[in-house]
Order: structure tokens, then sequence, then C-alpha cells
């Protein structure tokens, strides 16, 4: 048994495909063979899945979004070459870690905002005039996109955040300030604004 108490053969296994799975990491984005790069990180709001593209950072995702679903549709609508690679998202984790550690008010990371079209795009592209700290209304978010009307359409598009924490979604609340629906779950949004109003 190792000191893990798993029994040494598995222990030397498990070694042996984590220093291949490196190397097969290394090697593909060596020969530019590498189009989404993902890992997981630990957070106070759960396991998140970090995904990027050459471009930047693509995709956040909720372990109750189920990762390994969100990695196929990475696959599907981006590209098949989807690879477990860590250190390429080594400065998306900091940011994350200062963000948690409350040392951090904005995300400094390229992003590639490829998954979100139309109007939600132009709602993720507003979402970060909403300071640390602070919240909007649906309607303030519409009115922000230059359609007033749209306030039904705002909710959809942050409940389809591809970048939600980064993107802040979470500082989207009703009208009446409750804070609303999150992809991340009602706990989830109610910790990140709670964290912001340290």
């Amino acid at each position: 048994m190792s000191a893990t108490g798993v029994p040494e053969g598995v222990a030397a296994e498990r070694e042996t495909l984590g220093r291949l799975a490196q190397e097969l990491a290394r090697r593909a984005a060596q020969e530019d063979l590498l189009d989404v790069a993902y890992r997981t990180l630990d957070t106070p709001v759960g396991v998140l899945l970090l995904a990027a593209t050459p471009r930047g950072l693509v995709r956040v995702a909720y372990d109750r979004e189920d990762h390994d679903a969100v990695l196929r549709s990475l696959a599907d609508r981006l590209s098949p070459r989807v690879l477990r690679a860590p250190a390429r998202l080594d400065r998306v984790a900091a940011e994350l870690d200062e963000y948690f550690a409350g040392v951090r008010t904005r995300f400094d990371v390229p992003l590639d905002l490829s998954l979100a079209s139309g109007f939600r795009r132009a709602v993720v592209e507003v979402l970060p005039r909403i300071g640390f700290g602070t919240t909007a209304s649906y309607t303030q978010v519409a009115a922000l996109t230059g359609r007033p009307g749209a306030v039904r359409a705002v909710g959809t598009a942050c409940a389809r955040n591809p970048l939600p924490v980064v993107v802040p979604c979470h500082r989207v609340v009703r009208s009446d300030g409750t804070p609303g629906e999150y992809v991340g779950g009602a706990a989830a949004k109610v910790g990140l604004l709670a964290l912001e109003a340290r």
C-alpha cells in the first residue's frame, strides 16, 4: 500500500497515466493541435470547469452543469481536439483564486466569446460594466444593450452565459433586489454577492 492507502500497483499506474497525459498535452500544444484546453478548479462555490481556446477563456461551468456534458458540447461546437491541459489555464485559475480571496475585483484574462451570439452576446458584453460589489436589474441590463423591452431575453442570456463568475451575470438581480435564478444555483449566487459585499 502507498501512503494514501492505494495499492502500490494502482498508484504507480495512476502516476504513469498522469505523466503520459501531461506529455500528450505538452506535445499537442507544441504542435498546435490543442484547440480547447481544460482543467478544473476547487472554489468556495464548487468545482468549476475552465476551458480555453488559443484566443482566450471560452467556458466556465459549474458542477451542476455536468462537466462531461460541457466537454462534449465544446467538442461539438468548437473542435473535437479538447484536452486536459491545466498549464494553459494557470493564469485564469490564479485570477479566480485572487477573486475568491477578496483581492481581485475584475478579471484581466482574454476572453473568447464565440459561444455567445446575437442578443446573448450583447448581454455578455455589457455585464462587465456592472462593477464589483454592485448589482443591476434585468431591466437596467436590457437598457444597457439598447433594447429596454428585452428584459426576459436578458434573463435567458444570463442563464446561458458561457463564462459565469468571470463575466458577472451573478450581479444581475430582480427589480425588487432579490437574487433571482443563477446557473450555479441560488446558494452560489448569494455567496458571490456576499463575497463582493465585504
